[in-house]
């Protein structure tokens, strides 16, 4: 009897007393969840779509820095040579822990140039051949056009890759891929507004 009472004693004591606060995606509010949810919760680790989604942020980071490493020798501006040092730090060290998350988990990890291999399917808003090829050929004006176009259509595409990671079930739940998708999705968006701006001025 003494030891059945512990038990239920035990058990009772073990259980959530406190609503559960469930982060929302980015964009999207948390949800408070009783107590007797808890137990529902999915536990925290990685799923193939996390890995899927790392593995084409590494190519599609790659290409930013490919673009950047254009401007150097084809533009006149020096607020455009701000902005892709800004993104090209940003990705180069993001390339790094993409990697490096792989890695700890046993996972392929994908040259930054993969995508580029021929027949290769590009990520969202990755630009093609003939647009790189367009882009390596301007100077300029023209050329701060073309990749202001060319980078907010890039960074399009990383918000889709984080609302597609979002949208699939399981995923997104490892605590440094909820990480890493949360900051990829506010700074490209900050970027987004900022290059917008830079490029109605330019076309006045």
């Amino acid at each position: 009897m003494m030891v059945s009472a512990c038990r239920t004693a035990s058990s009772s004591t073990s259980r959530p007393t406190a609503p559960i606060v469930q982060p929302g995606a980015p964009g999207e509010s948390s949800r408070v969840l009783p107590p007797e949810k808890a137990a529902d919760l999915p536990q925290p680790g990685f799923t193939a779509a996390d890995v899927r989604f790392m593995q084409g942020m590494i190519g599609h980071h790659a290409q930013a820095i490919e673009m950047t490493d254009l401007l150097r020798t084809r533009t006149n501006s020096e607020e455009m040579r701000k902005l892709a040092m800004r993104i090209e730090v940003s990705q180069a060290d993001e390339i790094k822990m993409m990697q490096h998350w792989l890695e700890a988990r046993g996972q392929e990890v994908p040259g930054p140039h993969a995508m580029h291999m021929h027949g290769a399917v590009l990520m969202p808003g990755m630009l093609t051949a003939e647009e790189m090829n367009r882009l390596a050929e301007a100077k300029g004006t023209e050329f701060d056009r073309l990749f202001l176009e060319g980078m907010i259509k890039h960074h399009g595409g990383a918000l889709t890759m984080v609302q597609d990671l979002f949208a699939t079930p399981g995923a997104g739940q490892d605590s440094e891929i909820f990480a890493f998708a949360s900051d990829v999705d506010a700074d490209q968006r900050m970027e987004i507004d900022r290059m917008d701006a830079m490029l109605k001025e330019l076309q006045k």
